[in-house]
Order: C-alpha cells, then sequence, then structure tokens
C-alpha cells in the first residue's frame, strides 16, 4: 500500500464525534465552576461525618474524665498519701540540695530534716493533745451552760413559733420536750482501735517523703529520658526545674505565712485569756491552708468559744472579731504582695476546686485543693495546648 492511500473509513475519528461510552451528563464545558452531582452530594456527607466525630470524640472525652474521677475516688486510700508526700518531697527539696552544695550526702541531709520534723510534730501533738481531749470531754456541759445564755434571743423566736402553731392547728401547741443531749466521750479504748490506722498513715507519708527526698532527682532524670528528641529533653527540664521551684517556693512561703497567722492568734489569745490559746492558734494555722474556707470555720469556733466562756457579749465576740481582722489583713494584703501576682488563682476557681476535691476526697482533698490547682496552673503554662486553663483559673 501507497503511502498516499487513504485511511479507511473505519480507523478515521474526529474530535467532534463524542466517545459512546461518556455520558452527555458527565461532558463538561471547558471553565465550568460546577462540580459533577457526585461530589456536590458528597459535601454534606463530609461535614456530617466530620460532625460525627467531633461528637463522639466529646462523649468519649467525658466518659474518660468520670472514669478518672470515678477511680480517684475508688483508690485515695492509696493516693492521698502518695500527693501529700509528693507535695512535702518537692517542698523539701531544696533543703536536701542545700546540704547537698555543702557536700553532705543526700541521705544524711533527708535523714536529719525528716527526724527533725517528726520531733517537732511529734512535740506539737503531745502538746495539743491533752488540751483537745478535755474540750471533747467537757462539749456537753459547756452547750448545757451555753444554751442558757441564748434565752434573750430563742424566747421570742419560740413564743412565735408556739402563736403559728396555734394559728394554724385551731389549738394550743404541745410543747415538745428537746431531746436529750448524746454525751459525747472519747474513752482509751477508741484511741487504741484508731492508732493503727494512723500510724500506718503518718508512716506511709514519712517514707514516701524520705524516699522522695534520696531518689526524686533520679526518678525525674529518667522519665526525661524517655523523650526521644533532645530539643523536647532540654524543654522538658527546663519546665520540671521551673515548676520544682514555684511548687516549692509557694507550699514553704504559705506554710510560713500559716504558722505566722497561728502563732499571731495563740498571742492574740492569750492577751484575751481565753482557755488554750495553743489549741486555737494550731486549728487556725492548719485552717489557713484551705482558703476562705478555713478562715470562716475558725472565726465560727473562735465565736463559740467567746460566747461560752465569757458573759459579756462584748467580749465574748472580741477573739472572733479580732481574728476576722487579722485573716482579711493576710488575705489581701500580705499573701499577695509576697507570693505576687504570677502565683495568684482566681476565687471562683479555688472554690470550685475546693467543692470538687472535698466531695472526692474529704478533708484532705480540701487541704490539697489549692496546691493542686497551683501545680496545675503551672504546668500548663509551659505545655502546649492547655494555656487556656492557666488563663481560666488566673486571678
Amino acid at each position: 500500500m501507497s503511502t498516499l492511500d487513504p485511511l479507511p473509513e473505519q480507523a478515521v475519528k474526529t474530535d467532534e464525534t463524542p466517545s459512546p461510552s461518556a455520558p452527555e451528563s458527565d461532558v463538561l464545558p471547558i471553565g465550568s465552576d460546577v462540580l459533577p452531582p457526585p461530589a456536590r452530594s458528597g459535601l454534606p456527607t463530609a461535614r456530617g461525618m466530620r460532625r460525627n466525630i467531633k461528637t463522639i470524640r466529646f462523649v468519649l472525652s467525658t466518659l474518660l474524665l468520670l472514669a478518672v474521677l470515678y477511680t480517684i475516688t475508688l483508690i485515695k486510700v492509696m493516693l492521698i498519701p502518695l500527693v501529700l508526700a509528693a507535695f512535702l518531697g518537692v517542698a523539701l527539696n531544696p533543703i536536701v540540695a542545700l546540704g547537698t552544695r555543702l557536700r553532705l550526702p543526700r541521705w544524711f541531709s533527708a535523714s536529719v530534716l525528716m527526724l527533725g520534723l517528726m520531733a517537732g510534730i511529734g512535740a506539737g501533738a503531745a502538746a495539743l493533745a491533752q488540751p483537745a481531749l478535755g474540750w471533747f470531754h467537757d462539749a456537753p456541759a459547756a452547750l448545757r451552760n451555753f444554751v442558757p445564755k441564748l434565752k434573750g434571743i430563742t424566747q421570742p423566736l419560740e413564743a412565735a413559733s408556739r402563736a403559728t402553731q396555734s394559728l394554724v392547728a385551731g389549738q394550743a401547741a404541745v410543747r415538745v420536750q428537746p431531746p436529750r443531749q448524746a454525751a459525747v466521750a472519747i474513752t482509751a479504748w477508741d484511741v487504741l482501735a484508731a492508732a493503727p490506722k494512723v500510724l500506718a498513715a503518718v508512716l506511709t507519708v514519712v517514707l514516701l517523703v524520705f524516699f522522695f527526698l534520696i531518689y526524686g532527682d533520679d526518678l525525674l532524670r529518667r522519665l526525661v529520658e524517655i523523650v526521644p528528641n533532645f530539643r523536647h529533653k532540654k524543654h522538658a527540664v527546663a519546665i520540671v526545674r521551673s515548676i520544682q521551684t514555684e511548687v516549692s517556693h509557694y507550699i514553704l512561703t504559705t506554710a510560713l505565712i500559716n504558722m505566722t497567722l497561728g502563732t499571731l492568734t495563740a498571742g492574740m489569745l492569750w492577751l484575751l485569756h481565753v482557755p488554750d490559746p495553743l489549741l486555737w492558734g494550731s486549728i487556725a494555722m492548719i485552717a489557713n491552708f484551705i482558703p476562705y474556707v478555713g478562715a470562716i470555720t475558725t472565726t465560727t469556733i473562735l465565736l463559740l468559744v467567746g460566747l461560752i466562756n465569757f458573759r459579756e457579749l462584748g467580749q465574748a465576740v472580741l477573739p472572733a472579731v479580732l481574728f476576722a481582722c487579722i485573716t482579711v489583713v493576710e488575705g489581701n494584703m500580705i499573701t499577695p504582695m509576697i507570693l505576687g501576682r504570677r502565683m495568684r488563682v482566681s476565687p471562683v476557681a479555688i472554690l470550685i476546686w475546693l467543692l470538687l476535691w472535698g466531695f472526692l476526697w474529704g478533708i484532705p482533698g480540701a487541704l490539697l485543693a489549692v496546691p493542686m490547682l497551683t501545680s496545675a496552673k503551672l504546668i500548663a503554662e509551659r505545655v502546649r495546648g492547655w494555656q487556656w486553663f492557666a488563663l481560666m483559673v488566673q486571678r
């Protein structure tokens, strides 16, 4: 065949002839912005899937949070000593580090420190045990003597109550005899029965604090070694060191402020001739670790003690009024000035945190709530993605 011969008619295909396999609906004009029907119908499906994934993630996060809270409540007997020992170890670590810089072994510094603390706490507990037991034994008699002092206030209320009952019932109200108060007594058997649990808890905390002081730096070093990247290792070391320093500063400063408050309270009560001023000063010191609630509780206790021991109303309420003035100055001037704005936390966040941990762990949870909140705030400031938490709880 010659090269000039025409091609067969079946082999000739022009561009104007559409392919028989392509339907006309799929042929789009050039430059058209209209998507084909399958892609257009797939967009709502993708949005719906993303929305469903977000909903599932929220539900799973909520369930995980509830599971964590339930687990924390279930194993609180183990967690409370562990958390308390961790905070004490962080607070006392600078003292042991000072001994290390003076070329003293860590075990020696930690042993001397723990023995000194145990001796001081034991001496204080022994000095306060007798007055505390005396108040428990004398509580029923004190209450019986305290009730007649309120007769001038309660008589009008009782008369109004009887008149209301007479109008409602149509006859004279029957006078109801007040229930007899049960005697409050703590026997030696009760003390012996509770002693093993208390001694076991104290021994657990002491041993944990001792080992944290000796091996705490090694544990942190090994945790940092798990981080794979060198840049991340350096960032992790900076975070751990800064948190350790700031939390230690916060706990030690708060403890010194509360000790000063307890000393001033005891001195003020001694000048006002209130019985057992050291007992009430110690209660004020311990209760002040719970912001707001502790001050209100101590003020109420001092008011009751004053009303029980003094006949004149002005002399009875004076201890509570003076203590309230001291706590107002301490909470609004002294503590913010010493700790600085960086360590200040919103009162709303503190109350919510107190309610949460008080519900989960009781009184130990309320005492540990503010240190835990402060530590969580310091960690959130340095962890990417959690700055919002620090911003929410900051004052």
